[in-house]
């Protein structure tokens, strides 16, 4: 059985902290699924046919990563294309137990599901999506936290 895992985020901007997630978990899994959520708490700064390009063009070429849109739970789209793992990155101890409640609620509602947690690299503990977002808010530089293949 093909190991997928799902990687589902609004990714609002996609960092180098996701990357590095998902690059460093490609040798884990058969298959991983970057998977946009549409958040019902946050209204989307970049439209998701914009983050989905971006995240595409990261990893161009890798034929091991797929890019998709969804609305609803994580675990029933997890059942939809047969993911049996569910990837998470760790940057705090708040980021541990808000991720911890979620796996268990998943794992209640999915038994066959298992959420992989990988820790951010100490150098992309500090960037946030939301920080990200702030600093292109007010016409910062954000670069040096996103992908170079990133233009905005």
């Amino acid at each position: 059985m093909e190991k997928i895992a799902l990687f589902p985020g609004s990714f609002d901007p996609f960092t180098i902290g996701h990357e590095s997630i998902v690059s460093r978990a490609l040798p884990l899994f058969d298959k991983i699924i970057v998977a946009i959520g549409y958040n019902t708490d946050k209204d989307g700064f970049f439209s998701l046919d914009r983050r989905m390009t971006w995240i595409k063009m990261v990893f161009k070429g890798e034929k091991n990563i797929e890019v998709i849109k969804y609305r609803g739970l994580t675990v029933d789209l997890c059942r939809k294309v047969n993911a049996r793992f569910i990837l998470r990155g760790l940057r705090t101890s708040a980021d541990f137990e808000y991720e911890r409640a979620i796996a268990q609620m998943n794992k209640v509602m999915y038994p066959e599901i298992e959420t992989v947690f990988l820790l951010t690299l100490p150098e992309h503990t500090h960037i946030t999506s939301t920080v990200v977002r702030e600093i292109i808010r007010l016409g910062g530089d954000a670069h040096a936290f996103m992908p170079e293949k990133i233009k905005l």
